[in-house]
């Protein structure tokens, strides 16, 4: 007992709390901005007011195959949490037993007449119940307990992470077919004009008025721009069997509005406090329910020093023979066993677990720092992003109605012999060029404001 006391005392003075690094505060608003409320609360219901849209995320929601695989991880979650609750109450089995042995009590020493040999023979038989309950006294089982639970919550914002990030990629691929199909109507269109353009320039040169060179290079620009055509519809099937893959489906037409010009998305982004990011993020919620089993954890490897309690009552029938063990009540047995457990040589291995169980209770707190300050980062970036790009596009706006203006004009001065045909040419290209490059800034526009969303916690609560 002494050994004992002795080693319960080093054990509490060897388990003092470790010390956590400090935290950066978060800041008090977005670039200054103090917004009362936030995209960050509307539902991706009312946010994408597309019905084709809703009705993709609807099945993606079902059928996607990384949604699946997070509800079995909730599942495997759940279990093992159960297993440890379990560990907190007593257990009970049935036990059959039979022991016999031979004792040799003059081994050593023999009798008084020098016979090492004598051999007494015990049975003992057991037929009934036993329980085994390790009493609970310093919270350890209780530790494990909480830090199951938290592990279960973190899966479970493990699967609205999962569904945020699949709500948004669907919205981005979505909006990226539809700016697909405006630029392959601009090609289709452009392609249009250049053989307008080259059947004029044949008509010329059967008059005297253009040279050989003059339709070739017309020709050159006619067949480039259809190639273009064919790598754009290539694009779109690729990214079409990419939704399809999203959505858990083999590949098939994606049904979608007519052109992204139709679709409306909020204007105001407002973006509320950082603060309310934290409620409504599901990879910081997930963070946090991860550090607070981390923190659990640690508590009880500290518990992991001291000694444990058990008790062990027992019920049945016992007797030295079967047929006397059966015999009620004389074989009738009850009784209850006490233990007390204290590590003492195993020092070192329970020293490694704690630390070990300190360090991965700093990287759960460093993940949900970093994870704080990515979900910061991003909807600054993303903020300043929507509005550098709403700049972007009314320029290019003005840019391509004037290549437009540009072409009409070097069509007309080409007729009348004041341009040349490159000058022609040239703002074909030009005017083709801008008109994919301000396309291409609207589907950023669309992209970016998913993105925002979804930074904002894509309408958790």
């Amino acid at each position: 007992m002494g050994l004992l006391a002795a080693g319960t005392m080093f054990a509490c003075k060897s388990i003092e709390a470790p010390v956590m690094p400090e935290m950066e505060p978060l800041p008090s608003t977005f670039l200054d901005i103090e917004d009362s409320a936030s995209i960050g609360d509307i539902s991706w219901e009312a946010f994408f007011n597309d019905p084709n849209l809703v009705y993709l995320i609807e099945e993606g929601l079902e059928n996607n195959l990384d949604i699946l695989t997070a509800m079995e991880r909730i599942e495997i979650a759940r279990a093992q949490y159960q297993i440890t609750k379990g560990q907190m109450y007593p257990t009970l089995n049935g036990m059959v037993r039979y022991r016999s042995g031979d004792i040799r009590p003059n081994l050593f020493s023999g009798t008084i007449n020098g016979d090492r040999n004598v051999v007494n023979r015990t049975e003992n038989n057991f037929i009934g119940f036993q329980s085994t309950w390790e009493i609970d006294v310093w919270g350890k089982i209780k530790n494990r307990k909480e830090a199951d639970y938290e592990k279960f919550l973190a899966t479970g914002m493990g699967r609205h992470l999962v569904v945020t990030n699949m709500v948004s990629e669907i919205a981005k691929i979505y909006y990226q077919l539809l700016g697909l199909d405006i630029q392959l109507e601009t090609i289709n269109r452009n392609i249009e004009y250049q053989e307008m353009a080259l059947e004029l320039i044949k008509i010329q040169k059967m008059a005297g008025r253009a040279t050989e060179l003059a339709v070739q290079q017309f020709s050159a620009q006619l067949l480039s721009t259809k190639s273009l055509s064919y790598e754009k519809q290539q694009e779109i099937i690729e990214t079409e069997n990419k939704l399809n893959f999203i959505l858990g489906r083999f590949p098939q037409p994606i049904e979608r509005a007519s052109s992204l010009l139709e679709i409306k998305l909020p204007y105001g982004m407002e973006v509320g406090l950082p603060s309310e990011m934290l409620l409504r993020r599901p990879d910081i919620r997930q963070a946090e329910h991860e550090l607070r089993a981390s923190n659990f954890n640690v508590s009880a490897a500290r518990k992991e020093f001291l000694p444990s309690f058990s008790l062990t009552p027992y019920v049945g029938l016992n007797d030295k023979s079967l047929p006397d063990a059966l015999k009620m009540p004389g074989g009738l047995t009850i009784g209850i066993l006490g233990g007390l457990t204290a590590p003492i040589f195993a020092q070192n291995r329970i020293r490694a677990g704690y630390d070990q169980s300190i360090a991965s209770n700093k990287i759960a707190l460093y993940n949900y720092q970093k994870s704080i300050l990515d979900g910061y980062q991003e909807v600054s970036s993303k903020l300043q992003r929507v509005g550098n790009l709403r700049e972007v596009y009314s320029l290019r706006d003005e840019e391509t109605a004037v290549l437009l203006n540009a072409v009409s004009t070097a069509n007309e001065l080409f007729r009348g012999g004041y341009a040349t045909y490159l000058e022609v040419i040239t703002a074909q290209s030009r005017v083709l060029e801008a008109e994919l490059d301000k396309t291409n800034t609207r589907i950023e526009m669309f992209l970016t404001v998913v993105d925002l969303y979804r930074a904002l916690g894509g309408g958790w609560k």
